[in-house]
């Protein structure tokens, strides 16, 4: 049988080729409020078009070496719709605080105008409870350098004095950031950062000497391969 017979309609589609990427979203110092710190907010992803494996990881170091927010995601991707991805597996806050395991499921994908969303809930031990959303957009002000408007909303069911965490609306932490790509893989950028915790989790930050809201200087650099 010739190649014309077995595939009279063309060569058949190569969607089960394996890639891999890897994204260091922010690699960044903040340098603001009452204590500057070093930040890190990465993944990546190996697999099909179709099935795929992901690697999260973020979290940040202060002047004192203490990590904080320190959160790292494996969890496995399936397309549901053209622009849209559904996330499931498992998320551990891992660092200088108690640790705490979570059960994770979610969306990521464009929502029009280029809008970069990422939702999950998690369901951890104890009947806890948690959420996350965030937003990122890529505005071209010429064909380097790039403006990214960033926010990122947290919530959680239950109290967790431990990880200095309220019940509610714990955190919001929003950034704009203005890159240049020196080429498309490595791009170092400046910005403005605002960070605000709400409610209880507000009333720990005070009690640790801390401000509940905080503005910041970025600098920092974004990579991909």
């Amino acid at each position: 049988m010739s190649p014309a017979d077995a595939a009279p309609l063309g060569p058949p589609v190569q969607d089960q080729r394996v890639y891999a990427h890897a994204l260091l979203e922010q690699f960044e110092y903040r340098a603001g409020g009452s204590d500057s710190v070093s930040r890190w907010d990465g993944e990546a992803w190996l697999g099909t078009d179709t099935n795929r494996l992901w690697i999260r990881s973020e979290g940040e170091v202060n002047r004192h070496g203490e990590v904080a927010d320190g959160q790292q995601e494996l969890l496995y991707d399936r397309p549901i719709t053209s622009f849209f991805d559904l996330q499931t597996g498992l998320r551990l806050d891992l660092d200088s605080a108690a640790g705490r395991a979570w059960a994770a499921i979610g969306v990521e994908g464009l929502a029009p105008e280029f809008l970069h969303v990422s939702a999950a809930a998690y369901a951890g031990d104890g009947g806890r409870f948690a959420a996350k959303l965030q937003l990122s957009c890529d505005e071209l002000v010429t064909q380097r350098w790039i403006l990214q408007p960033e926010l990122e909303l947290n919530a959680y069911s239950a109290d967790d004095p431990s990880r200095r965490i309220g019940s509610g609306v714990s955190d919001l932490d929003a950034g704009l950031r203005l890159r240049y790509e020196i080429h498309r893989k490595l791009a170092p950028y400046l910005g403005l950062g605002f960070r605000r915790a709400f409610a209880r989790t507000a009333q720990y930050a005070r009690a640790d000497g801390d401000p509940a809201g905080t503005f910041s200087v970025l600098l920092g650099i974004r990579t991909w391969f």
